[in-house]
C-alpha cells in the first residue's frame, strides 16, 4: 500500500511540475508577444515636406527591416525598445528608439530627413601624362582663327580677283540673264517655244564662227 501511494504521490509531482513550466512559457510567450509593435510611418523631407522613397529602416545590429514605397511609407513589426536607422543616398542617417511606454499594438511615426551634402576636394584631370608633354602640346597648339581673321582672308582683295576671274559673266550680266529668261517664257506663254537647234539664223551664226577660226585653240604664252 505504501508503494502504490508514494508511485501516485511521484505522478503527481511530475504532473505539477510540467504545469508549472506550462504556466511559466505561456507567461514568457504573452511578456514577449506584448513587446512586440506594428511600427508604421512615413519619410519626408525637412525643407520641402516631400517624400523620400525607397529609404532603408534597419534595426540596429540586426539584418530586420523594410524599405519605404515610392511615397515614403513603410510598414512592419519590431519590438519596443529597438533603434531603427533611416537611411537614403543623399540624405544625413537618422535613429529613432521605439518607446517601451506603448500601450497599444501599433505605432505611426513621421520621420523627417535632412539634406547630406557631400564637398569633395578638387581633381584636375589632365588628358597628358606629365607636365612637360602639357607643355610641348600647348607650344605646338594651332589655335584657330576668331571672326575678324577669316573675315579678313576671305575680304583679301588678290582671292576676290583669282575668284572674280574664274566667273565668266559679273552680277549684271547674270541679271540681264535671267530677265532675258523670264521675258521669253512670258513672251512664248500658251505655244510651244522654238528650240534653238533648228534655228537658221543661228546655225548661219555658227558657220560663220567656224570660218572666222573663233573655235580655233589658242596657245596661252
Amino acid at each position: 500500500m505504501s508503494e502504490k501511494y508514494n508511485i501516485a504521490i511521484f505522478i503527481l509531482c511530475l504532473n505539477l511540475g510540467n504545469i508549472l513550466n506550462a504556466q511559466v512559457d505561456s507567461d514568457s510567450f504573452q511578456d514577449w508577444d506584448d513587446e512586440l509593435v506594428q511600427f508604421s510611418g512615413v519619410v519626408v523631407t525637412a525643407d520641402s515636406i516631400h517624400p523620400v522613397p525607397y529609404t532603408n529602416i534597419i534595426i540596429k545590429n540586426t539584418w530586420r527591416g523594410t524599405v519605404a514605397d515610392y511615397y515614403g511609407y513603410f510598414s512592419f513589426v519590431a519590438h519596443k525598445n529597438d533603434t531603427l536607422i533611416f537611411s537614403s543616398v543623399g540624405k544625413k542617417k537618422v535613429e529613432f528608439v521605439i518607446p517601451d511606454t506603448i500601450h497599444d499594438e501599433r505605432y505611426s511615426l513621421i520621420q523627417v530627413m535632412s539634406t547630406d551634402t557631400i564637398t569633395l576636394s578638387q581633381t584636375v584631370i589632365y588628358p597628358w601624362p606629365s607636365r612637360e608633354d602639357f607643355v610641348e602640346a600647348f607650344l605646338e597648339l594651332d589655335v584657330p582663327d576668331d571672326d575678324y581673321e577669316r573675315a579678313r582672308k576671305n575680304l583679301n582683295s588678290e582671292l576676290l580677283r583669282d575668284i572674280a576671274s574664274l566667273i565668266p559673266m559679273d552680277g549684271s550680266m547674270n541679271y540681264k540673264h535671267a530677265q532675258q529668261q523670264y521675258q521669253d517664257k512670258l513672251y512664248y506663254i500658251g505655244q510651244t517655244q522654238p528650240i534653238t537647234i533648228l534655228n537658221p539664223f543661228a546655225w548661219a551664226k555658227f558657220i560663220q564662227a567656224w570660218k572666222d577660226g573663233k573655235f580655233k585653240r589658242q596657245d596661252k604664252d
